[in-house]
């Protein structure tokens, strides 16, 4: 099995994968991409399509279900190794999970599917507790990385982690930030997340700070691309030895027009997995 140039993954809350089971083919079809991180697939493991998807290219599967909501995979065109389903805040409702994929005699790179609660529609721990399940997570899911990995482990996380952290990932800034996903605490929280590993922002290490991009429009705009009221709440990030592997990011923003559509889109990471043999 020859290492290939690029490794692309792509990470998409897809919201009931057997709704959206002709996206994946079409996703598959149109962007050839290696790994699929799915999450909000609301499909127990029995139901999940896995048939269907591996006649799309995935044969290699990672599944988390959790009944009619939740739930997270990683679909892969390689082969995955060490599957693990993680459960946080001593629950256990589908939303992580993680796989290790080896290409060739290449290092391993572990790859997370991640699922962030909401957090409901309160922005105070002390009288919602969604929002407080929220924070616990993100803090539970940062202590896992600190203290299961190395700094020098190559490791993507990809998910809608449910926080649009900067100024630019909203569509105002002034009004979103008294509501949940951009509050100061959940952005604290996921930053501390991130220091966790030292992770890497990939799409702003291509994509200027002050750039506004979204990966999420609510339902409730009956013209989404007019109103353009986003929210960048799906991420992908790498470890630090993957920072300069980072070939490109992009947002598939026209996924949002699709049939039915997801309110969020797919984000596609690409990595240069030998680009210092190209360069050499």
């Amino acid at each position: 099995m020859l290492t290939p140039p690029t490794l692309t993954i792509a990470s998409w809350n897809i919201n009931s994968v057997r709704r959206r089971l002709d996206q994946i083919e079409r996703l598959a079809n149109e962007t050839g991409v290696d790994v699929i991180c799915l999450q909000e697939t609301k499909a127990s493991e029995p139901d999940f399509p896995a048939a269907e998807i591996a006649a799309f290219g995935y044969p290699h599967q990672a599944v988390a279900g959790f009944g009619g909501y939740n739930g997270v995979a990683i679909l892969s065109r390689w082969p995955l190794g060490q599957i693990e389903r993680h459960g946080h805040c001593e629950r256990e409702d589908a939303r992580h999970i993680s796989a290790v994929i080896t290409i060739n005699d290449s290092e391993p790179l572990t790859i997370h599917s991640v699922y962030v609660p909401a957090g409901g529609d309160i922005p105070d721990a002390a009288v919602n507790p969604k929002f407080a399940h929220k924070l616990r997570f993100i803090d539970a899911i940062a202590d896992y990385f600190a203290g299961g990995f190395g700094f020098r482990d190559n490791v993507v996380v990809a998910g809608d982690l449910n926080v649009a952290p900067l100024p630019s990932d909203v569509w105002n800034h002034a009004k979103l930030a008294r509501i949940v996903t951009h509050t100061p605490i959940e952005i604290a929280a996921l930053e501390r997340f991130k220091r966790s590993l030292h992770f890497i922002d990939a799409l702003r290490e291509v994509v200027p700070e002050d750039d506004p991009v979204f990966t999420w429009w609510s339902y409730r705009a009956a013209d989404w691309k007019a109103a353009n009221k986003g929210r960048r709440l799906d991420h992908i990030w790498v470890s630090t030895p993957l920072k300069d592997k980072i070939g490109g990011v992009e947002v598939l923003s026209d996924v949002r027009n699709w049939a039915p559509p997801s309110d969020h889109v797919p984000v596609v990471l690409k990595l240069d997995m030998i680009r210092e043999q190209l360069e050499t």
